[in-house]
């Protein structure tokens, strides 16, 4: 019974600390998002989620430390351990039967990404200026969006003909740059577009990129 009960106890307080932690980058993401990472401290990320300032320190080590788990979470939509591409979201580029269809799944994707992380992909481009360690954070990001982009583009190709003038390098380049948050964050929270107008319109700037006239389905 005693191994029973100690294991049950573990149990809770595994549980415990996992929400503790849930509200640790909830809180984190709002206050960096509204106020910027600079001018938040973590006290502030502390009060605003309940808990004792050591308690986000033990759990996360230090404010950039935090900033990468809100980044991780803002980009998977949760803190389990499953890569993007194996996503049940990102599903739909795999499942596309031809490179339009590839592409309009992917947009998808961009626009579920952009609704998340938009705001936080500005809070560490903005905070990489003053940190070598953030620096680091967003050449990351960079090299994960263009690795995103390497992957769709190679599935594009398994579907069906792209242009014809397009090296492979410069597919992924323009993927790249299509599939930046930036994007979602200027003509969704900037101008105010609704989120299917952002999709449907980066549907288009794709296949337009990437796909020989006769294939456009735009």
């Amino acid at each position: 019974m005693g191994e029973v009960k100690r294991r049950y106890r573990s149990a809770v307080r595994e549980e415990a600390a996992q929400r503790t932690r849930r509200a640790v980058v909830a809180a984190a993401a709002a206050m960096f998002a509204e106020r910027g990472y600079t001018a938040s401290s973590l006290r502030e990320v502390a009060d605003a989620a309940g808990v004792a300032r050591p308690t986000v320190a033990a759990a996360f080590g230090s404010k950039p430390a935090l900033l990468r788990q809100v980044v991780d979470e803002a980009l998977a939509g949760d803190d389990e351990p499953v890569p993007v591409a194996d996503r049940p979201w990102f599903a739909p580029v795999w499942e596309a039967g031809d490179p339009a269809g590839v592409l309009d799944a992917y947009a998808g994707v961009c626009t579920v990404i952009g609704r998340r992380a938009a705001r936080i992909f500005e809070v560490v481009h903005q905070a990489a200026a003053d940190s070598a360690e953030l620096a680091e954070l967003w050449a990351g990001l960079l090299h994960n969006r263009r690795l995103g982009a390497r992957m769709v583009v190679r599935r594009a190709r398994e579907t069906g003909p792209l242009r014809d003038d397009l090296t492979d390098d410069h597919a992924i380049d323009a993927l790249w740059v299509l599939n930046d948050p930036a994007l979602y964050g200027a003509l969704v929270h900037e101008r105010g577009w609704p989120e299917d107008q952002h999709r449907r319109w980066l549907a288009r700037q794709m296949q337009a990129a990437l796909l020989p006239g006769d294939q456009l389905r735009l």
